[in-house]
């Protein structure tokens, strides 16, 4: 069987550290030492000598070679080579959460870049990226409101269908009671230990069939945290004042409407709490805000195994051993 080098570790690295001191000394004794044992004599012409050479001669560097490499084994041996293998068991006890998105004709307001609507979803995308153990839903609402993704493990999904949300999927208003209510209906059957609806908005409610203070008590019934988020500058803001004939929208600075108290109330009531955002970055450090806030628990356990790998170092550390001992005393038995 073939041993995975990229996985090799050495309990006692240090010691390969002598290897290559080993060689420098073998080096050293054979230039300086073991050349000069042999007796000779100064002759002005070799030519003549040249045919009868001995071969055995010129392999006698194989045996302190092959000396060098048994010992060298045997301190890779004593290196202790190991591999390690880890078995991690991992329970999650992950947040079902599902985005709430005010999809309204304001939210084309243009005191975030390039509007409000944008500015929220790419939030968001990196928001739902940054928490792999939750369950994720979206639920989009206007003057109604409806479940874009049901709540799902496949974040992929979840930022797909949130890069396509447009106004004019459903009818224009904003009806801040539905988009609780149908969030709170995804998850009230949800097993998870933590519950939440993260609510953007930037407006009054001014439409739907359930009244948000109801459907708060409906989140609290189910044990739904609801974290609200007023999305709109401070004063006036260029967005959207006429719907003109071909569908298109008229724009002029109109006053930023938000419904803070109810917002409040909401998030007070069901365990969540309220932001506003005035600006992209004051949007991006609330969703920080409550990514910190609502961690997930993740319990681990972690097995590591340790094989021992220096038998091979050792059988071969003892096969170049006797490699040079048969060649010693066998086919070099008359040379020192």
């Amino acid at each position: 069987m073939l041993i995975d080098w990229s996985n090799i570790s050495f309990a006692h690295f240090w010691v390969l550290y002598l290897i290559p001191v080993l060689a420098v000394l073998l080096a050293f004794w054979y230039y300086f030492g073991y050349r000069n044992q042999h007796a000779g004599f100064s002759i002005s012409d070799t030519s003549m000598w040249k045919n009868y050479s001995s071969w055995k001669g010129q392999l006698m560097p194989v045996l302190p070679l092959l000396r060098f490499f048994s010992v060298a084994f045997i301190l890779a041996a004593l290196a202790r080579p190991q591999s390690t293998s880890t078995d991690e068991n991992i329970k999650t006890y992950g947040i079902d959460m599902v985005l709430s998105m005010d999809v309204s004709s304001s939210m084309l307001a243009q005191d975030f870049k390039p509007d409000r609507l944008e500015a929220a979803k790419e939030v968001a995308s990196k928001f739902i990226e940054n928490r792999p153990n939750d369950r994720m839903g979206l639920v989009i609402f206007g003057g109604e409101s409806f479940t874009q993704v049901p709540i799902t493990t496949d974040h992929k999904i979840v930022q797909g269908q949130l890069a396509k949300i447009k106004n004019g999927f459903i009818a224009d208003g904003t009806a801040i009671g539905m988009g609780i209510g149908t969030a709170v209906n995804r998850l009230k059957d949800s097993p998870a230990k933590s519950k939440v609806i993260i609510l953007m908005t930037d407006g009054v409610n001014n439409s739907g069939l359930i009244d948000p203070i109801t459907a708060a008590e409906t989140a609290i019934q189910y044990n739904v945290k609801v974290y609200a988020i007023g999305i709109g500058t401070q004063g006036e803001a260029y967005m959207p004042a006429y719907l003109l004939p071909d569908g298109s929208f008229e724009y002029d600075y109109m006053p930023v409407e938000i419904d803070e108290e109810l917002l409040k109330e909401i998030a007070s009531s069901t365990g969540g709490k309220y932001y506003r955002a005035t600006d992209r970055k004051s949007l991006e450090a609330i969703y920080a805000e409550i990514d910190a806030l609502e961690k997930t628990e993740i319990e681990s356990s972690q097995t590591i195994r340790v094989k021992e790998l220096f038998y091979p170092f050792a059988g071969l550390a003892i096969l170049f051993l006797f490699m040079e001992q048969l060649l010693r005393f066998s086919l070099f038995r008359k040379f020192p």
